[in-house]
């Protein structure tokens, strides 16, 4: 079970209006790669193996305004029911992290952490992602990972991806720039991420 998640000290309640939304979506093996043991029991679920290999996975669905001051922790978040965990664990696959989600920013979106995650899995579902071997195989840059997503996805454009690597050019996250209505939407400038010129290297799945 996840423990409760707060807000960390200093950090602030905001319940700015919802003007949009980002869909974060994170490339497990470069976040396994990252961790102190994948078989510590936070990261184990997704990196030891014994589940299989996972690649692309769902951060969150993130409720956003139109400045850096997206809302947040709206209400207190009780424990979300083992159920609604089961049920979204191969999407997110850490129960701590579905608990993050839904306390931080599923809060600010609904009453109910199963209506929450039931939007978040319909738009994950909907993500058609290239092919991550072939991109693996060769140096990319943010702008050919932008193009991939955007080949792969009817009606995306590439003002509509944002594409996040670490310091090392990585990369870790695509993100999805949403509307109101949850439907893709030119990214603010904000939310672009790296830009197109940016060397990015993508780490394979590992083969057991």
């Amino acid at each position: 079970m996840p423990r409760l998640d707060q807000p960390k000290r200093g950090e602030p309640v905001r319940k700015t209006p919802i003007t949009g939304y980002l869909l974060a979506m994170s490339w497990s093996p470069q976040h396994c790669a990252n961790v102190r043991s994948p078989r510590d029991a936070r990261d184990r679920f997704q990196c030891a193996g014994e589940n299989g290999r996972f690649g692309w996975v769902l951060h969150g669905l993130w409720p956003e305004t139109d400045s850096r001051d997206y809302p947040q922790w709206c209400r207190p978040a009780k424990i979300v029911p083992q159920p609604v965990l089961r049920q979204h664990l191969c999407m997110t696959p850490s129960a701590q992290l579905l608990q993050h989600e839904w306390a931080k920013h599923g809060t600010c979106m609904s009453p109910h952490p199963a209506a929450y995650f039931r939007s978040a899995a319909i738009l994950f579902r909907a993500v058609r992602f290239p092919d991550m071997a072939a991109l693996a195989a060769r140096p990319q840059t943010a702008g050919s990972i932008r193009r991939a997503f955007a080949a792969s996805n009817q009606g995306v454009t590439l003002p509509m991806i944002a594409v996040t690597t670490d310091r090392q050019g990585w990369l870790k996250e695509v993100r999805l720039c949403l509307g109101p209505r949850m439907r893709p939407q030119r990214c603010k400038p904000f939310q672009v991420g790296a830009r197109d010129a940016r060397t990015v290297r993508v780490r394979p799945i590992p083969k057991d």
